[in-house]
């Protein structure tokens, strides 16, 4: 360990938290840094860092990166890729599970709801295409809900009653796992929507070595392993 380090201040996709919880501990231990993390969805983190915002190291969507990147605010060389993250059903452990076996068992599921929860970012974007892709929007419109955030969404279902049930990132969604939520499943694969995630090093860093040592630990075997088991491959 590295007496006296630094504090690496990332901004982080909310997809990555059980990942970078997992992580937290393990750099420190083996850097000496330690790991602060604020989190944001991705149109936010494209406008902190696009607008300046002072920080070490970008987690994002691969194309916020890109953009941001183009612009200067983060570094174009040592991006690493982090993995992605499928979209998955959600619903409390007492409620009744919807069958989520194929594109069709769901859009009945859909139908038999009497509400359904999703959040306003882009795994949400994708979300509302889908539902009008299999043919349920317009059907179900009036018993949709929508929050800013997966956290949010996570946080309706452990109140909620009756047939509900709601969708998110599957690493938001096993965050809640012992807080009377469950994982359902995936979405069937036919109409599963992954989003790529990428760590990228912030040009205004005021702290670039530890930064980078940040960047080396999430790219070396105990990183990945760390995010692998987390729901990020």
């Amino acid at each position: 360990m590295i007496a006296g380090g630094a504090e690496v201040q990332a901004l982080s996709a909310g997809a990555m938290q059980p990942g970078l919880i997992a992580v937290a501990p393990e750099f420190r231990s083996q850097s000496g840094h330690r790991l602060k993390v604020t989190y944001a969805i991705a149109s936010e983190l494209r406008r902190r860092v696009g607008g300046g915002e002072v920080a070490d190291v970008l987690l994002a969507p691969v194309a916020v990166i890109a953009e941001l990147a183009q612009g200067g605010r983060v570094a174009a060389d040592g991006q690493l890729a982090l993995g992605r993250v499928g979209a998955g059903v959600v619903a409390r452990n007492s409620a009744p599970l919807p069958d989520v076996a194929g594109a069709e068992a769901l859009k009945r599921s859909l139908l038999e709801a009497e509400s359904v929860v999703y959040n306003r970012a882009s795994s949400g974007v994708y979300i509302e295409t889908m539902l009008k892709k299999i043919g349920v929007y317009e059907e179900i419109r009036a018993r949709l809900i929508r929050y800013d955030d997966g956290v949010a969404v996570m946080h309706h279902l452990m109140q909620g009653k009756g047939r509900e049930f709601g969708f998110g990132g599957i690493t938001d969604i096993l965050m809640y796992r012992d807080q009377g939520l469950r994982l359902v499943g995936p979405l069937p694969e036919e109409i599963q929507n992954y989003t790529a995630y990428a760590a990228a090093l912030i040009t205004a860093s005021p702290r670039p070595d530890a930064a980078r040592a940040l960047l080396q630990f999430l790219a070396s075997p105990p990183g990945k392993g760390l995010f692998s088991i987390n729901g990020i491959r």
